[in-house]
């Protein structure tokens, strides 16, 4: 484990708490989010997170520099798989596109919360279990199974279980306020279908979880490396999700590269346990071999992605219900265009 100094623990904790106030201030407003504020906010979270790592470069060293940055890559790239169910979770609830940003700013501080709780969990079973990575790359293949079968699985946000508790508690009326998530009617709070949304982004993020605690204590096991990684490039999610918005079908390679991604992580993780458990002479893959893996494979999925477009009728992998179209059929009848009313509320158990 890396000694690492309490003022750098600090400094990260100052950094996240910071730049939630500056992003909140900055959007006190709801208002449509383009993509010239989309690409600037993105640039101001990458630059944040390499000006992290570089601190961690010089404090921690160069094995913990790149464990860092490799980490917070890895993550970065499993992430955009959120952005699609982010689409389709706006789609469903006919979020009005200056509310989107509210919703993924209390999504990214439930994230890192339960990240950091799996991952102190992680950390903490790796470090008494190795035999445990077996399990985890077991895992990572079977979502490698996932992504790179021809089917796509159905995804429901209304039927999610954050979303069926949140009903069982508080009542949800049909229509959207503003911004808020309660309102008072007849004397009573109610939610408004706001707060489904936010219920519905949390339980998406619990499920992706399950690739991504795994992945990342492949790269490393120790705690402050693989919750700060986390949590930077869960910070800049927001910003992406707006600057890819509507052009996530292009990139229909993705898909493959991140599975590849996954099942090369997988060995890792054989590799490592078996190095552990079995023979110091199995070879482990070195950090900086997986940076570059995973470097170029993603820059190869984008590449091949635009050189070679999907075709209009072939299968997409995913589809990104941009910001400007959404279904007449979210999975609860029609509503109107404007998102401000459904015929069939999410607050209703349809």
């Amino acid at each position: 484990m890396l000694d690492v100094p309490l003022w750098l623990w600090g400094a990260f904790a100052a950094t996240v708490v910071v730049s939630l106030a500056v992003d909140l201030l900055a959007h006190r407003t709801a208002h449509v989010i383009g993509f010239k504020e989309a690409a600037a906010w993105s640039a101001g979270w990458v630059s944040l997170a390499l000006i992290f790592g570089a601190v961690v470069f010089l404090v921690l060293g160069a094995t913990a520099g790149t464990e860092y940055t490799t980490a917070w890559l890895l993550e970065k790239s499993l992430s955009v798989d959120n952005l699609f169910v982010f689409a389709v979770i706006f789609a469903y609830f006919k979020v009005p596109r200056p509310y989107q940003h509210r919703v993924l700013f209390f999504g990214v501080i439930g994230a890192l919360v339960f990240r950091g709780i799996f991952l102190s969990l992680g950390v903490a079973v790796v470090s008494r279990f190795t035999a445990v990575l077996f399990a985890f790359a077991a895992v990572l293949f079977y979502s490698t199974y996932k992504l790179l079968k021809d089917e796509e699985e159905s995804f429901d946000p209304g039927k999610s279980f954050a979303v069926r508790m949140l009903r069982k508690v508080i009542p949800v009326r049909d229509e959207y306020a503003g911004t808020k998530f309660f309102v008072k009617e007849a004397g009573k709070r109610v939610g408004t279908p706001l707060l489904a949304v936010v219920a519905a982004i949390e339980a998406a993020d619990l499920i992706f979880a399950v690739d991504s605690v795994p992945a990342v204590l492949a790269v490393s096991d120790d705690a402050f490396i693989v919750y700060t990684s986390n949590a930077f490039a869960i910070l800049g999610l927001r910003a992406l999700y707006f600057l890819l918005a509507g052009l996530l079908d292009r990139f229909h390679y993705l898909n493959k590269g991140l599975a590849i991604i996954l099942s090369f992580i997988g060995v890792k993780l054989i590799l490592q346990a078996s190095h552990k458990m079995i023979s110091t002479s199995i070879p482990e893959i070195p950090t900086p071999v997986s940076l570059a893996v995973i470097i170029t494979v993603l820059a190869a999925s984008v590449v091949l992605s635009l050189k070679r477009p999907a075709k209009p009728d072939g299968p997409q992998g995913h589809t990104s219900g941009g910001q400007d179209e959404q279904p007449a059929d979210p999975g609860h009848g029609t509503g109107h265009g404007d998102g401000n009313r459904q015929s069939d509320p999410p607050g209703s158990d349809g």
